[in-house]
């Protein structure tokens, strides 16, 4: 996530080296030792799970926000915002909504990032239920959705978010006036009070796949489709074509492209989770997506207050380095009594850039494996994999499938900070059951919060 920041010290460090002795030989070294020394203990020395370098970003930019007074947000009621924006606080202020004429569909634009972003509800049947085999299909036929979005080239970005929310009851009501029988029996009755008194109290989960359209690699068909935002738009319906169709071959079902409305539910139930569920009961309240937004928002080093909840966002610094079954995120996904939302985010890389990469990364190893070969170093078994997955992926990209960088959010949301604490600890114990390794972000969890609560494909 942060190897630039470790690679550029060690460069610095190796040029000075070599500047020195070639300038002034071994006082020239010995001059520049503070130089050259301390830029490489930057790169190698730890802390808090980080390269010492790693830190200075997230510290230059947390001190620069704590002086400029931006770690506090507050809505101001009486001035308004200007047309389209959305009411969101940070990096996610200058988004653009607009709406779709043909589709309905919110579209959210990024100025800034050059992104155009829909989402997508999905459905999909209890995936831990199903056998072994069928598990791996839908595994191959989700893998099949993110090789579509490869070899597009004009995606900037996929993210799924799968989270749990507060159960407004709707869902139970509906499905009672579908299939129940009130037929006024003591059995019907007393039915429908259990209904409508656990309803409120439970939690379910919604799924969203959001897709990001690149206008600048998508320029040359924007301009052919009219140009502006129009144009992206009519580009951006083909990407949407494009992925429901996927999803429908892989037998997951949407329940259609979130409308303006919809999306201001989300938003607002993010920041303030406590009125979601009375979002949801009343129809047209709070489906405004100028006013969507959180009235306060507090951000300390480790945690993020809003309105009615305590928000902390865990990052998947590791995933499974061993084999495993297609439900290994089971337990983070099936944890109950817990608010969380789980985003993945999906990246495509193109095919030329993605050869580089690789080729870059085999012949490394390689050049590392010989040298240790010559000083009679012997072979490390984490070495061997890390040169038979770069193979493995060389295969993969030869044979025509895409390549994708992969980050794992998780934000946890408790209305306190002591529930939060217990929130995450019980998260964290999840990951573990995974095969994960998690790590708390500290120092940018505003950001990381718009990232993993938001799905509207903010990187992080």
């Amino acid at each position: 996530m942060c190897h630039r920041e470790t690679t550029a010290p060690l460069g610095i460090a190796v040029l000075t080296l070599v500047a020195s002795l070639y300038i002034a030989g071994g006082m020239g070294l010995a001059w520049t030792s503070p130089v050259w020394g301390g830029a490489a203990l930057l790169a190698v020395i730890p802390a808090g799970g980080r390269k010492v370098i790693e830190w200075v970003p997230i510290l230059a930019r947390w001190t620069a926000r704590t002086y400029l007074g931006q770690l506090i947000y507050r809505r101001r009621i009486i001035k308004p915002r200007p047309a389209g924006t959305l009411a969101l606080p940070g990096d996610a202020a200058p988004l653009r909504e607009c709406e779709d004429p043909e589709t309905g569909a919110a579209m959210i634009h990024d100025p800034h990032a050059q992104t155009l972003t829909a989402i997508l509800g999905v459905s999909h049947p209890a995936f831990v239920l199903l056998d072994p085999g069928e598990q791996q299909r839908r595994v191959s036929g989700w893998g099949r959705v993110l090789a579509a979005a490869c070899r597009s080239g004009r995606i900037a970005r996929i993210q799924v978010s799968e989270r749990t929310l507060p159960d407004s009851g709707t869902g139970l009501a509906e499905w009672w006036a579908t299939h129940g029988s009130d037929d006024g029996s003591w059995a019907a009755t007393t039915y429908a009070e259990l209904i409508d008194r656990a309803g409120p109290a439970g939690e379910r989960h919604a799924t969203t796949v959001s897709l990001a359209l690149d206008m600048k690699a998508a320029g040359r068909q924007i301009r052919t489709s009219g140009g502006g935002m129009r144009g992206a738009a009519a580009v951006l319906r083909q990407e949407m074509t494009t992925l429901t169709t996927a999803l429908r071959a892989a037998e997951l079902s949407s329940t259609g492209w979130l409308t303006p409305g919809e999306v201001a539910v989300l938003l607002r139930g993010a920041y303030d989770p406590a009125a979601a569920p009375a979002l949801e009961r009343h129809g047209d309240l709070g489906r405004d997506l100028a006013t969507a937004g959180p009235v306060a928002v507090t951000e300390t080093w480790d945690r993020l207050r809003s309105d009615s909840a305590h928000h902390a966002v865990v990052w998947i610094s590791e995933w499974p380095r061993s084999q495993v079954y297609p439900g290994f995120l089971a337990p983070l996904v099936l944890s109950t009594g817990i608010l969380r939302t789980l985003a993945l985010h999906y990246t495509p890389v193109r095919a030329d850039q993605a050869a580089r990469d690789l080729r870059k990364k085999k012949t490394e190893l390689i050049s590392d494996a010989a040298q240790r070969r010559k000083i009679g170093q012997i072979e490390d078994a984490a070495s061997s994999a890390e040169l038979d997955d770069v193979l493995q992926q060389e295969a993969d990209l030869t044979a025509g499938h895409g390549v994708l960088r992969v980050s794992g959010l998780i934000c946890v949301s408790s209305p306190s900070v002591e529930e939060l604490d217990a929130a995450v600890a019980a998260v964290e114990q999840a990951a573990i059951q995974a095969s994960c390794e998690t790590r708390r972000l500290v120092g940018q969890q505003a950001q990381a919060f718009t990232a993993a609560a938001l799905p509207l494909c903010r990187p992080l």
